[in-house]
């Protein structure tokens, strides 16, 4: 399961739609013979799945055009919860065990970025396809990838039993943390220092029917805590969810409250775990335009500052981020070992001195990738202090509403409001009754 970026793929995207391993060597390293061991050998087991062939792949990519747009109509048209958390339920058993969660849209974010900058690297088109697909959906129905079709929301929207609301500031403060995982995974995936999502994906183990026994344990702990804070890798650390979110934010359609008018009866008030939903503000509690405007002009004027210290707090970061990098950390190693700083060797040293390539060209090597993640460290904080300062400008205004409303960003379009909202039930008994349920979901939020 690897990851990718969205700004950079739309640039790149021409070339890489097609591009595709062939099935004959997918097929053929299927076919190939493993070793027979004779010494009480044990193979490892994989960290990744092992490849699929063309025609599965061709499936994989089928199944999720057909779940999203499944998805996008049970949201805008059918208003089913039912039928969300029936197709969350299909989605863990196909995308989740059957699949191993692997690649998935989150993952593909590193595998988009990886081939962006190393040309060995051969995007599949099913990965593009994987990663590109909810994004495009996001942008024209709101984010029905998270409603019921992503096996690593479906499995957290099954635990949350007795979700319990957050404090309004610290859940601001905790949404910065996906921004800030986007950008380290996207910098050490340009700089081929690594996959760090698939590292510390919680549900891995889960999916894969193994992993190390930290890795389970991460997994039960995140679905415990989801009992109680509904999604949590969802809301503080998915990092695909930062893109799904701007693309939401400017869906063409969206999940609504209610079908038609809006009569502020509160019902949908306390319906969302994931507090989406925006109240209406009546004029009498609207705060003095003067604060209000003071406030902005504090929050645009940190805008700068956040992106000089994003840049020097990442920045700072390349020696830390440049050992994840394999020729880093083998050169590290090999000149403390020949400084006498550590004893005996490593299998990777030990392979490295034996093709005779100088120490000093090893070094040269990793000085180089050092500075380039350097470079990149401080793009990437820049990007994220950005980010997080239009958040805070974001935040800092206070619209006027005359109805409750949802957040097209942070909405998961999981449908629970639905239910609670009496004009929907007006409306499915009409619906019902004439056979005929229209198309919902205004252009406006």
């Amino acid at each position: 399961m690897r990851m990718g970026c969205w700004g950079s793929v739309m640039a790149a995207a021409a070339g890489f739609v097609g591009v595709a391993l062939p099935a004959s060597a997918v097929e053929s390293f299927q076919r190939f013979p493993r070793p027979q061991f004779e010494s009480g050998y044990i193979e490892p087991v994989t960290a990744t799945p092992p490849a699929r062939t063309a025609w599965l792949e061709a499936v994989d990519v089928a199944v999720l055009t057909a779940a999203l747009a499944l998805a996008a109509w049970l949201v805008l048209k059918r208003r089913s919860r039912a039928g969300l958390a029936a197709l969350a339920v299909f989605s863990i058993a196909y995308f989740g065990f059957f699949r191993k969660g692997c690649v998935c849209p989150v993952g593909s974010i590193q595998n988009v970025c990886a081939a962006l900058t190393d040309p060995a690297l051969v995007l599949p088109w099913s990965v593009l396809a994987f990663f590109l697909l909810p994004l495009v959906f996001a942008l024209f129905t709101g984010r029905v990838f998270c409603s019921g079709v992503c096996p690593l929301g479906a499995i957290q929207d099954v635990v949350a039993w007795k979700p319990i609301r957050l404090p309004a500031g610290l859940a601001a403060l905790m949404e910065t943390v996906p921004v800030v995982f986007l950008g380290l995974a996207v910098l050490l995936a340009l700089t081929g220092a690594g996959f760090v999502i698939c590292r510390v994906d919680p549900f891995v183990g889960f999916y894969r029917m193994d992993g190390p026994p930290w890795m389970l344990m991460t997994g039960v702990a995140v679905l415990v805590m989801g009992i109680f804070v509904a999604r949590p890798y969802c809301r503080f650390l998915c990092p695909y969810g930062v893109l799904l979110k701007g693309m939401s934010k400017l869906a063409a359609r969206h999940a609504e409250i209610t079908p038609t008018d809006c009569v502020n009866c509160r019902l949908c008030e306390s319906s969302c775990p994931f507090d989406c939903i925006e109240p209406s503000t009546p004029e009498k509690d609207a705060e003095p335009r003067g604060a209000a405007r003071r406030r902005l002009g504090m929050a645009i004027a940190l805008v700068p500052v956040l992106i000089v210290a994003g840049g020097i707090a990442m920045g700072s970061l390349h020696v830390v981020l440049g050992r994840m990098h394999p020729t880093v950390s083998l050169a590290e190693r090999v000149q403390m070992e020949d400084g006498g700083l550590v004893t005996g060797v490593t299998l990777e040293s030990e392979a490295f001195r034996s093709t005779g390539k100088p120490v000093a060209e090893l070094m040269a090597e990793a000085q180089n990738i050092l500075g380039v993640m350097r470079r990149y460290a401080w793009i990437t904080g820049c990007l994220v202090g950005l980010v997080v300062g239009l958040r805070l400008v974001a935040f800092s205004i206070r619209p006027l509403r005359k109805e409750y409303v949802i957040d097209r960003g942070r909405c998961f379009s999981c449908g629970r409001c639905f239910e609670f909202c009496p004009v929907h039930h007006q409306w499915r008994q009409e619906s019902t009754s004439t056979g005929n349920s229209r198309m919902i979901g205004g252009s406006g939020s």
